[in-house]
């Protein structure tokens, strides 16, 4: 047996509580004693945390790390965080399930997001255990995407689901829920899960039996947000529980909407409603370049719509839809197939080649195959940070698939040590307790993720220490890679895998199962 003791940190549990001095014994993967300082037996093992904070290992809420497992080499972009579980499956893109008839859609459609995938599985049981090969850096908790489903069912057709279609997506949820995924999500601005109603989705959602877990990306988070918020709890009610992703007010015009937004979140939540949200310290978003396009050019095939693009009936219609209501400046491309255009705007791309904007934009969603991510400054810092301060809020990064290169949002490396520095020290938006609460327990206790989120006895030792005076993120929009600052030592299952803040591996995560 393998023995450790942690002297010299104060500890924040996970709960919520004040910091305090103690002393936590690990053995093997498991904590088995959190005591005073002083309690246990001098003669064990230490490791000493002195000035440090220790923390239970953050939970990423909404990753896009799916791909992780399969990549050759080893994803630190969240472990360097003090990441050690991260959910994945968001916003309606899951690596399965890949039907025959529609596998190559699925393989063109996953390739605007992630890099290239070798297929060798079909249905979530082959998925996972490609990935459980492979090993994981952080824990893997897989949800089942909508989007997928639907393309496994019919394609990227703008057409609703007639019975056997739908007995399809069932199906296929069920597999998945059966192979030990966490729950259903849905991006409802993408393609395909754009072309679908709330009759469909509320129908896919039954078969989760009214206990499951339904996650979603919004139909709306703009103008539309708080009928958006009213279609995802009428799903969620029929799911069981409610997850809204990445919360927020987009576009200048809708700034201000966070407190109701929030205000009928809570109405329905003292309803009897299970419903909680996560948000990510940045006001700007991130997100595939094809979401610029009104949702008639994305029906079909990708070649159905660069076709559309590259006609001048296609062309003209962007500019007279999209063209003048658009803030070009604010368009800020992170990633393309090519890596060119990395890290300018449209406006600047077209001011340099003197063409509109609405050009450039179809030059580089052509040029690229449609496989181009952007960044866009859409919010408001007063909207974030009362989001931030909702007790039902949690953390989530939405950072890029690991592998895309380019310049990706910075939420990909900065997140949970941005929230420790910019919003809890810096800020005082939420207090260092109460931040730690929302990084570890609570999204342990609404995904039923076993045995993590706290420190205490009988737990498994996915633990972070850090430093609370100079914990911070580092990363920026044209320098988003570089790894946070103030996080020394990361331990996941009792081992060291970050050490004076460099990752030393080896890959120690597991996928896990929900509590039942």
């Amino acid at each position: 047996m393998t023995t450790e003791l942690l002297t010299g940190a104060l500890l924040a549990d996970g709960t919520g509580t004040p910091l305090r001095p103690a002393e936590i014994l690990i053995q093997d993967d498991r904590i088995t004693a959190v005591e005073h300082p002083g309690t246990l037996p001098a003669d064990t093992p230490r490791r000493d945390l002195t000035g440090l904070v220790l923390a239970p290992g953050f939970i990423d809420v909404h990753s896009h790390a799916d791909n992780a497992p399969l990549l050759t080499t080893d994803d630190t972009t969240k472990i360097l965080q003090g990441v050690t579980t991260e959910i994945v499956g968001n916003c309606g893109f899951s690596l399965a399930p890949r039907s025959t008839h529609n596998a190559d859609t699925l393989a063109t459609f996953l390739q605007r997001l992630f890099p290239p995938l070798d297929f060798t599985w079909t249905g979530f049981h082959d998925l996972f255990a490609a990935t459980d090969a492979a090993g994981y850096v952080t824990n893997y908790c897989p949800l089942i995407g909508h989007g997928t489903l639907r393309i496994a069912a019919l394609g990227m057709a703008d057409t609703a689901p007639d019975d056997s279609a739908l007995r399809t997506m069932r199906t296929a949820l069920d597999e998945g829920m059966t192979a030990g995924a966490f729950g259903l999500s849905s991006g409802l601005i993408y393609p395909p899960a754009v072309f679908s109603t709330t009759r469909e989705l509320t129908a896919v959602a039954e078969a989760l039996g009214g206990t499951g877990l339904y996650v979603t990306h919004m139909r709306d988070e703009g103008d539309s947000l708080l009928e958006s918020i009213d279609e995802a709890l009428h799903i969620g009610a029929t799911a069981g529980r409610t997850h809204l992703s990445h919360l927020k007010a987009t576009k200048p015009d809708n700034w201000g909407k966070m407190r109701p937004a929030l205000d009928k979140i809570d109405q329905a939540r003292n309803a009897g409603h299970d419903v909680v949200q996560d948000v990510y310290p940045y006001t700007a978003s991130s997100t595939m370049l094809t979401a610029v396009l009104p949702t008639r050019y994305l029906a079909g095939t990708a070649e159905q719509t660069l076709a559309r693009l590259r006609s001048k009936t296609g062309r003209d219609d962007l500019a007279a839809t999209i063209g003048e209501r658009t803030a070009w400046d604010r368009i800020l491309i992170a990633t393309t197939a090519s890596h060119r255009h990395e890290g300018r705007t449209i406006a600047e791309l077209a001011a340099h080649h003197g063409t509109e904007p609405v050009d450039a934009l179809i030059e580089i969603l052509v040029d690229e195959q449609l496989r181009a991510a952007v960044i866009n400054f859409s919010m408001h810092e007063d909207d974030l940070e009362l989001a931030m301060t909702d007790p039902h809020t949690m953390i989530g990064s939405d950072g890029l698939p690991p592998g895309t290169g380019g310049k990706p949002h910075p939420r990909l490396t900065g997140t949970f040590p941005r929230v420790l520095g910019r919003y809890t020290r810096e800020r005082g938006v939420l207090p260092l307790p109460e931040a730690i609460r929302r990084m570890t327990s609570l999204p342990a206790r609404c995904f039923r993720i076993p045995d993590r989120g706290t420190i205490a006895p009988g737990h498994i030792a996915d633990l972070v220490a850090f430093d609370a005076d100079t914990v911070t993120d580092i990363g920026d929009y044209q320098d988003p890679m570089r790894p946070p600052a103030g996080i020394p030592w990361v331990c996941q299952a009792g081992r060291t895998v970050v050490e004076n803040g460099e990752y030393t591996g080896p890959r120690t995560g597991i996928r896990l199962t929900p509590k039942t």
